[in-house]
């Protein structure tokens, strides 16, 4: 029973890094305006219509999660996209879907919208 506590508390600390390699590359917000300032990167929501409705990133794009696989194919291929949800979770298996997809210019916004307030960055209402 004691190596069963073992191997699930070592599988506990391991999950954060596992899902780090699943997601790819991370930004902080920081890296994320910079990628959006200069790269002219795309934003994409994953959360719920309902959730994107009450704040997301300005000019950012809600594709929930449940319609990824039949809206992956409008995404830019030529421009870094940035996926975010709540709380960077939800992002990291969508990013994994797009670059199975064959986008390469994945990013997963670490600490999805959550960081993005925090760090004291715009929100928006605004429909897009």
């Amino acid at each position: 029973m004691l190596i069963g506590i073992a191997v699930s508390s070592g599988l506990m600390l391991l999950w954060p890094f596992i899902q780090r390699q699943r997601a790819g590359n991370m930004v902080n917000p920081t890296q994320a305006v910079m990628l959006i300032n200069h790269q002219d990167a795309v934003v994409i929501d994953v959360r719920p219509l309902a959730t994107f409705q009450l704040g997301h990133i300005p000019n950012a794009r809600n594709v929930p999660l449940g319609d990824l696989d039949t809206k992956m194919a409008s995404f830019p291929k030529d421009k870094p996209v940035i996926l975010a949800c709540d709380r960077g979770q939800i992002a990291v298996g969508a990013a994994a879907k797009l670059r199975q997809a064959g986008l390469t210019q994945v990013s997963v916004l670490e600490g999805g919208l959550n960081a993005w307030v925090q760090a004291g960055m715009p929100t928006s209402t605004k429909k897009k």
